[in-house]
């Protein structure tokens, strides 16, 4: 249950932020900089620049994430010849229920480590997963709260259109 008062903490700071800026989450707003550990090197949004990226917000306890995890390696494989990278950020206090999860449902994109809850207050995701595509700009192009499979063909189409944006 300690992900659940994660999650209600991030929703309460995410209320207390949108009050007094522009959210971060919201479509042409500039992706909030990040420097997260991995299972080897951290993972850096400014290292990415001139990249698509899409953050996933997700955490051990999730179910839709389960479901996620396949079709961003999917895409990861399939787009990341094109300067398009998948980071998972999890956001377990304990990198043990983050690391039980991966062993049963594996990722083929980066998985960072967010414990302490700083990248989840600065992009306040509304649910688990929640995602948000950033263009080669560094904006943000699109946001997805949950994942359901349906929403596979309008997220890849998003991918395009971010990957060609990046080559004009």
């Amino acid at each position: 249950m300690i992900g659940r008062n994660v999650l209600v903490a991030l929703f309460a700071s995410a209320l207390a932020v949108s009050m007094t800026s522009v959210a971060a989450h919201e479509v042409g707003s500039k992706a909030p900089a990040f420097d997260l550990p991995t299972a080897t090197k951290p993972v850096r949004l400014a290292d990415l620049k001139g990249q698509v990226v899409y953050i996933d917000f997700w955490a051990s306890w999730c179910a839709p994430c389960k479901q996620s995890f396949p079709f961003m390696s999917e895409m990861q494989a399939k787009y990341g010849p094109r300067g398009f990278t998948v980071i998972g950020v999890n956001v377990d206090q304990k990198r043990e229920d983050a690391d039980k999860f991966l062993a049963t449902t594996p990722a083929k994109f980066t998985i960072g480590f967010d414990t302490t809850s700083k990248v989840a207050e600065a992009y306040q995701p509304k649910g688990m997963p929640t995602s948000f595509l950033i263009g080669a700009d560094g904006k943000v192009r699109a946001m997805h709260v949950g994942f359901k499979d349906s929403n596979r063909e309008e997220i890849e189409r998003e991918i395009q259109a971010a990957l060609s944006a990046a080559r004009k």
